[in-house]
């Protein structure tokens, strides 16, 4: 059986250019970037030409990226590192309630520090307010975390709107990026931001790497200590060979990042139709336009999300029912409820993510599976009975 990989939100696979760009720093190019001999400094180089492709990726200057282990490293150095390093300012922090695990999860952190927290709520389609955000600041704040995109409905955030704000009012912003860097066009300029995290693996590169950008000028403190590798700002030998890997993946793309969103979204908005129509008591969580090309999030009335994915696999698609870091909880996913979606109706989702390699003929086999896998389940299922 040919098997549909649908979860491409949970993470990609490496692209083939990316592994032989890769490889030669397995074997060959192998030294520690900090030894000053000629293979050391063949790794040296190597990192510094990735980190210029990458920072070209997201508008930004090459001094300003900090490579991490990934996306949730970056997502806590930003988070704590500002916190630590302005506690003389303020204790409060602002972000919303359908920010990535590794955002909430740090923050939870911080409040048991004496930090303030303040959780913004988001309407039916996983928008937060810009006003909501004016409104929560106080003389007290001193970082404001939003994520650019959800990672479970694809909602795109008003990032730069928010942005305006905290420049206004002198605070530090961060966004988590790991679901639109390489996707979707993003430059920290434009959008305003200070800290910016992402992680290669969602775009094509290998796990275990990430970035932070970091804006000339923000104060924060490290916690990673060690060694004095990433200007001090990050301790430990680098993963040479993931960031290379990680700087091919941005180049590749830069050069494809606009076709690519094109084809994903006709065959996102194909899925998201066939689903509407052939199903009925079905509905698309997150914004219906303002969203992730390549990002389809449906909840079914009347079926479990686990029993869809597991029928689903036994055809042969890969698919997911949350982000894939909160997948082994049975508790429903805090975005749909923040959303106002019932216990019943997050319980009941589903999430298609799609990428390089989906085609519209994989597409349409979805289409022609899912409503016999739907129908089934509803003629078993004791919530329809009652």
């Amino acid at each position: 059986m040919k098997r549909i990989y649908l979860d491409y939100a949970a993470t990609t696979p490496v692209h083939h250019e990316v592994l032989q760009a890769m490889l030669p720093y397995f074997t060959e190019s192998f030294g520690n970037p900090s030894s000053i001999h000629s293979i050391g400094q063949e790794a040296k180089l190597a990192i510094e030409q990735a980190r210029g492709k990458i920072a070209e990726l997201i508008g930004a200057r090459s001094d300003e990226i900090v490579f991490t282990s990934g996306g949730t490293e970056a997502d806590n150095f930003a988070l704590k590192g500002v916190a630590f390093a302005n506690e003389s300012k303020g204790n409060h922090i602002i972000t919303t309630k359908i920010e990535h695990h590794a955002v909430i999860e740090t923050c939870k952190f911080l409040e048991k520090l004496a930090f303030r927290v303040t959780y913004l709520p988001v309407d039916e389609y996983g928008l937060v307010d810009p006003d909501d955000v004016r409104k929560a600041i106080t003389n007290k704040t001193i970082l404001i975390s939003v994520m650019h995109a959800n990672n479970e409905v694809g909602t795109i955030e008003p990032i730069a709107q928010i942005g305006k704000i905290a420049k206004e009012a002198g605070i530090y912003f961060h966004t988590d990026a790991v679901q639109t860097v390489g996707h979707i066009p993003v430059n920290v300029d434009e959008l305003g931001v200070d800290l910016l995290a992402m992680s290669a693996h969602k775009l094509y590169g290998p796990k275990g790497v990430g970035a932070l950008y970091i804006r000339k000028g923000t104060k924060l403190v490290s916690f990673m200590h060690g060694g004095e590798q990433e200007r001090r700002r990050r301790a430990s030998t680098e993963n040479v060979p993931g960031i290379v890997g990680f700087g091919k993946a941005s180049e590749l793309a830069r050069q494809d990042m606009d076709e690519e969103a094109k084809r994903l979204s006709y065959l996102r908005d194909k899925l998201i139709t066939g689903l509407l129509e052939r199903i009925d008591h079905i509905k698309l969580n997150g914004h219906p336009s303002n969203r992730l090309p390549n990002n389809v999030n449906i909840s079914v009335d009347f079926v479990e999300g686990e029993s869809m994915l597991l029928n689903l696999d036994l055809e042969g698609i890969c698919a997911s029912t949350a982000s894939a870091c909160s997948s082994q909880s049975l508790e429903p996913s805090h975005v749909l409820l923040a959303m106002g979606l019932s216990h019943e109706q997050a319980h009941g989702s589903l999430r298609f993510s799609l990428g390089k390699w989906t085609t519209e003929n994989e597409i349409e086999h979805v289409l022609d599976v899912m409503p016999r896998i739907v129908a089934k389940l509803r003629a078993m299922s004791p919530l329809l009975k009652s």
